[in-house]
């Protein structure tokens, strides 16, 4: 019996949300960003919002979906 695949994380920025948390390896791949560029994200607090769940951070897909809708608002609003 196959085993089911992990979602690509880049579903979630084509409208298909996964069900369950997405990482910091995650968010690069979905953004085609390298890793460091998550963190220097989340240290000016410009990206996603993330938390923490002990010592790993995650990121809730709605919120990353809403921050998405947020920045194309924000570039049709400045053109």
């Amino acid at each position: 019996m196959a085993q089911p695949t992990d979602p690509d994380p880049r579903a979630t920025l084509r409208g298909g949300l996964p069900d369950r948390y997405l990482t910091p390896d995650d968010i690069a791949e979905m953004f085609e960003v390298p890793l460091e560029t998550v963190y220097q994200w989340r240290k000016k607090r410009t990206g996603p919002p993330g938390f923490r769940i002990g010592k790993h951070l995650r990121y809730d897909p709605a919120d990353v979906r809403i921050y998405v809708d947020q920045r194309k608002h924000a570039e049709t609003a400045a053109a």
